[in-house]
């Protein structure tokens, strides 16, 4: 993608300006550390492929392919054992959490040499579990950095909480790297008329994809004048986005007074963690923590459930529902399309060659 506009003609193509592949050798999350409960079977599509999560009795955690090699009945339809067994719920073979058959119920109980399933190294780290879905060795320290949800204060931060998005995760991508978006999708909410305008530049560390944006002299907006009691009348609002691969962004955002050094205002860490279900839909896990906190503990245990209400009414009934009639469009398009190209896309245009150099390389 060079950045330039245009349309072109040619087959139908359901996901445009997008590798329609995932990277396979990364981490992703599987879920919140929360949602895989002792003796529970948790379900989940991740990379197009079934998972069964559980815990084992010392805590740590298994994530199997969910399907069991006999009839392909889903194991996640089945009853965790005494033992850290897996029992299927249509013919009673067992497994343990290597993916090995450890029982046949059936005949001479003989346990054939193909009655396993796969296994998915996966662990815990920065409140989720991570799981790993490709075939080199995985590394724990290769997991994004997340280190802003340790040790936080229980009223700093909102609820984890997470979505289904019936769209390709780049969509959500580019909708999370475009904060010029707030202006429009969530005016008097994360931004307004005054934050249209702004500098937007866009810096490389490392294949991290770095997008600024800074408003000075603006109103504030709904979400962080509540944060702020008794807030100037302007300030300056200012966001720094991160992007890390595959499909994980971080964003620090707040306001501050006109001119003041930005750590002496107040705002939120974002953080937004994209899993792919499929080519078509995705998980979408998010949170926030909040820093430079002015507002006493009750006013914090009043905000901790307000803002992550706003949060996810942003995300689900603003960003979602136009997200995902974008995939509609695409799916349904006849010919290529090519998407005009903004001075409000150079961010999503860098993380998308970063995207394609990783896939060209895990391809070989």
């Amino acid at each position: 993608m060079d950045g330039t506009a245009g349309q072109g003609t040619g087959p139908k193509v359901k996901q445009v300006m997008m590798t329609g592949k995932f990277l396979r050798n990364a981490w992703y999350v599987a879920a919140w550390s929360e949602e895989i409960l002792p003796g529970k079977l948790l379900a989940r599509t991740i990379l197009g492929e079934p998972v069964v999560m559980y815990r084992k009795s010392d805590g740590s955690l298994v994530a199997l392919e969910n399907r069991c090699p006999h009839r392909f009945a889903p194991l996640s339809l089945g009853t965790l054992l005494p033992g850290d067994r897996v029992q299927c719920a249509y013919h009673g073979l067992e497994f343990d959490g290597s993916g090995a058959c450890v029982h046949n119920p059936h005949g001479a109980k003989n346990i054939p040499s193909r009655a396993k399933v796969a296994s998915y190294p996966i662990v815990e780290k920065h409140l989720a579990a991570w799981i790993w879905m490709g075939d080199k060795p995985a590394d724990p320290a290769k997991i994004p950095d997340f280190r802003v949800l340790d040790n936080v204060p229980e009223l700093h931060i909102t609820k984890l909480d997470s979505i289904h998005v019936k769209a390709n995760y780049e969509l959500v991508v580019d909708n999370l790297l475009d904060v010029s978006h707030t202006s429009y999708l969530h005016d008097g909410l994360l931004g307004n008329k005054d934050t249209v305008e702004s500098d937007t530049p866009v810096d490389m560390d490392g294949d991290d994809v770095i997008v600024s944006r800074y408003s000075p002299n603006a109103t504030p907006p709904g979400m962080f004048a509540q944060f702020w009691p008794g807030h100037p009348e302007r300030i300056d609002k200012f966001s720094r986005t991160r992007w890390m691969a595959p499909c994980y962004l971080t964003l620090f955002t707040g306001i501050c007074q006109p001119g003041a050094p930005r750590e002496s205002g107040t705002g939120y860490h974002g953080i937004h963690m994209l899993t792919p279900e499929d080519e078509g839909s995705t998980h979408y896990f998010f949170t926030a923590v909040r820093w430079g906190v002015k507002t006493d503990d009750e006013t914090n245990r009043e905000l901790r459930e307000k803002v992550a209400k706003l949060r996810r009414f942003a995300f689900e009934e603003q960003d979602g529902p136009v997200i995902e009639e974008q995939q509609k469009v695409l799916d349904k398009a006849t010919r290529q399309l090519e998407p005009t190209i903004l001075s409000v896309d150079v961010g999503p245009v860098r993380y998308k060659r970063v995207l394609e150099k990783l896939l060209a390389a895990e391809r070989g």
